[in-house]
């Protein structure tokens, strides 16, 4: 059977106003408000179980956060450092490249005051391709490669390639297709042999 344990008194009148606070704001991260919360109803007298209950968690998660709190005040309410790697980009430099790719290329034609079709720059590139979007960024600052930039633009769902349209061509000498007939024009049936 776990022994009862309860949130430790607050230290002074300002740990309790910023935990009550915090346990009531709209606009904290949310796991802040909910180990906030559980602070708040241990005060009041409640047991691990029924707090646990009352937030849908598991008791377990009550009890540690609960002597969290009581080992490192307000700032047992927040995460600990993860292991691993950090990251190499920022979540500026991503968001970035994401405006990057959603963006119009330079070398892309597009219709102007006048109504002429015109490219912000003639040498640059006429559609996106990670190796363009990857020199663009470097140019901008971004020390960043090409699978970074591609894991990049699938995880956030970012399209960087058009379709391809079997329609037209660059050839000069393409002729395209004549209409298509009738959808309503009856196939031609075979005689039996």
């Amino acid at each position: 059977m776990p022994k009862f344990l309860s949130a430790r008194p607050p230290a002074d009148p300002v740990e309790e106003r910023k935990v009550r606070k915090l346990a009531g704001a709209r606009h904290a991260p949310g796991d802040w408000i909910l180990r906030a919360r559980m602070i708040t109803l241990s005060w009041t007298g409640k047991h691990t179980t029924a707090i646990a209950a009352e937030l849908g968690c598991h008791p377990q998660t009550v009890r540690e956060r609960l002597a969290r709190f009581n080992a490192e005040g307000l700032e047992g309410l927040g995460d600990r450092p993860i292991s691993g790697r950090p990251r190499r980009l920022t979540e500026d430099e991503r968001s970035a490249i994401i405006a990057l790719a959603r963006s119009d290329p330079p070398g892309r034609l597009v219709p102007g005051p006048d109504g002429a079709l015109e490219a912000a720059d003639e040498a640059g590139a006429p559609a996106w391709t990670l190796d363009t979007l990857t020199e663009t960024a470097r140019a901008g600052g971004i020390d960043v490669h090409r699978s970074q930039v591609r894991r990049i633009l699938l995880a956030e769902g970012v399209r960087w390639r058009r379709t391809h349209s079997w329609a037209t061509s660059k050839d000069p000498d393409f002729a395209p297709k004549g209409r298509r007939s009738s959808p309503c024009t009856p196939t031609r049936r075979r005689a039996p042999r």
